[in-house]
């Protein structure tokens, strides 16, 4: 604590005004005294000698007099092993410990130490006496469940340090003392395994930010093919509620090709919180076979908790991700859902008496979500490796509108759109990404000519289905109408993914590649059938195979078996493929 001392002077929700005399920061913390309880303030605006703070509990019965004392300290998240696994609230409390002090209905004021601090890590020195060592290098790495932790010079230390002593190999506790080093003015500095860093303020001990060029494959056939999403990229996934946005999500989190995954549910609903929370545990990593638990973060603030707790999930969430990317690790963060960070922020500017911009939202909303967006990247390391912090955040737009100000303020910075349509989602098709109007900058996993053939025989099938709600299939003529069952096809067999099967959800790219040939085959060819009827059963025994192909393992002989069903198939109906469909699957061999 510093000398600076204050006293309530106005209660506004979770907002209080507060008369110091000293000095303050900006985003310093400080602790509002109330009824026995120290509660968690962040300075949020200065003016004069008063302060407005954001209170991360609940503010009942704070009255003005009440003392606060000041920090000196900008609101921080502690690093270091141990972080794997673990369940946190937005302050970074680990909710299992919480629960075990306070019990099941959480306290206001008790706080809990982010990592233990008496498990002893097995630590291995990488550093020697007389290095030379700069912010963000290691001197050293202990084992954390699947991957090799670093422990790193801590990242506010500016300058040259030489390695004055570094402890030898054995087990010791994050606070212990594993090396010092000396500073270029000759003082020493002790170096532990965990240190603290401010969450608002990015991670930038990288050599140097490069283009994010390599794809993230989810193994999800849609976004990989049509809307893929790259290594150190960004994407939103806006829908209506219960459109399949946090499933999505979990999905993406069990099959992405990364190594750690954090998840920041911010402001959702606790029975979804809770859903989180004991589906994860039971989720098994495919890379592994054991919990995937061992390479998640989980920090959640559900609906109930205070509003001021959703800001410090994000930023929480997101300094942990820029962490691991500093080991060399490919990180995938998921924020769910950023409209309620809005909210939250639209709430407290609201309190701050702010002048409003549109439906209410602060005029520098999209500064903030573009500030948090930005966070993503892959980066080079000063030992060359490469490292990337992927963000996905959802966006619960009210009715579904996709014109309103958070969907609108992320669109401008995100690499990636996968708009979810309530249409499809009432209809069970999973994932509801609407094919029609997202969209990705990145490039993905199959050649652009072939996913653009299949983009206009969609949107070719789609206008069909359109015109035949007016005349009627009877009004439709039958090359028309072989286009609308071929889309209906793509639809079935190719957009359409069952997540609980763990074979047709885990599509690997060779699969996709070698699935999609075998649909531009279909969709490119000129079929002789003699009336409509004839074509839809046709068609519908085609996409029957293909459903049952799905599920049969990759190149085993079942799958050998059906595939050997489908080209009979569409021989017997004397399938010609045309000059296009033809020239595209001669460029890919």
């Amino acid at each position: 604590m510093t000398d600076t001392k204050g006293k309530v002077v106005a209660v506004n929700g979770n907002m209080v005004s507060v008369e110091f005399d000293g000095n303050i920061s900006m985003n310093e913390v400080g602790y509002v005294k109330v009824e026995g309880s120290d509660l968690k303030s962040e300075v949020i605006r200065i003016r004069g000698n008063t302060a407005q703070m954001q209170v991360y509990e609940m503010t009942k019965g704070i009255k003005a007099g009440d003392p606060v004392e000041f920090t000196g300290d900008l609101l921080s998240a502690e690093l270091g092993p141990g972080l794997l696994g673990q369940v946190y609230d937005g302050l970074q409390n680990p909710l299992p410990l919480l629960a075990e002090k306070a019990g099941w209905f959480l306290e206001r004021g008790v706080y809990v130490p982010p990592l233990d601090t008496e498990k002893k890590w097995e630590f291995t020195p990488t550093a020697k006496v007389g290095d030379v060592v700069h912010r963000g290098e290691y001197v050293g790495t202990v084992p954390e469940g699947p991957f090799t932790h670093k422990i790193f010079v801590p990242f506010y230390l500016l300058g040259n340090y030489k390695v004055k002593s570094v402890a030898a190999k054995g087990e010791y506790t994050i606070h212990d003392t594993i090396a010092v080093i000396t500073d270029e003015k000759g003082k020493d500095v002790n170096v532990t395994m965990a240190f603290r860093w401010p969450v608002k303020r990015a991670v930038d001990c990288y050599a140097e930010r490069l283009a994010p060029d390599e794809t993230m494959v989810t193994k999800v056939r849609l976004i990989d093919t049509f809307f893929p999403v790259a290594r150190g990229g960004t994407y939103c996934i806006p829908g209506p509620f219960g459109a399949g946005k946090t499933v999505l999500q979990h999905t993406t989190s069990k099959y992405a090709d990364v190594d750690i995954v954090i998840i920041a549910a911010c402001g959702e609903r606790a029975g979804e919180v809770v859903e989180t929370l004991t589906e994860f545990p039971e989720l098994k990593d495919p890379k592994t076979g054991k919990s995937l638990m061992e390479r998640t973060i989980i920090i959640c603030n559900t609906s109930s908790m205070p509003v001021a707790s959703r800001e410090a999930s994000v930023y929480t969430a997101v300094t942990l991700a820029e962490y691991y990317r500093q080991m060399g690790l490919n990180v995938l963060m998921l924020a769910d859902s950023t409209s309620r960070w809005a909210q939250a922020m639209r709430e407290m500017s609201g309190r701050l008496e702010e002048i409003p911009g549109e439906e209410a939202f602060p005029a520098y909303l999209e500064s903030y979500i573009a500030a948090f967006y930005e966070r993503a990247g892959q980066v080079r390391l000063p030992d060359g490796t490469k490292g990337s912090v992927t963000i996905g955040g959802t966006v619960s737009p009210a009715g579904g509108n996709f014109e309103e100000p958070v969907t609108q303020a992320t669109l401008k910075v995100v690499g990636a759109f996968h708009g979810l349509s309530r249409a499809r989602s009432d209809a069970r098709k999973y994932p509801a990404i609407d094919p029609l109007i997202s969209w990705s900058k990145y490039s993905g996993v199959i050649a652009q000519d072939k996913v653009q053939f299949c983009r206009d025989i969609m949107r070719q099938g789609v206008d069909v289905g359109s015109m035949m709600k007016v005349v009627g299939e009877e009004g439709t003529s039958l090359d028309d109408y072989l286009v609308y069952l071929k889309e209906e096809m793509l639809d079935a067999v190719y957009f359409q993914q069952n997540s609980f099967d763990a074979i047709d959800a885990n599509a690997t790219v060779e699969r996709q590649r070698y699935d999609l040939d075998k649909l531009i085959k279909i969709l490119g060819s000129d079929f002789a059938v003699s009336d409509k009827d004839e074509a839809r059963t046709y068609f519908n025994q085609l996409r029957q195979k293909f459903l049952d192909w799905n599920y049969t393992e990759f190149e085993s002989d079942e799958f050998k078996k059906l595939e050997k069903e489908i080209d009979e198939l569409y021989a017997s109906k004397s399938g010609s493929l045309s000059a296009k469909a033809e020239r595209l699957l001669k460029d890919g061999e």
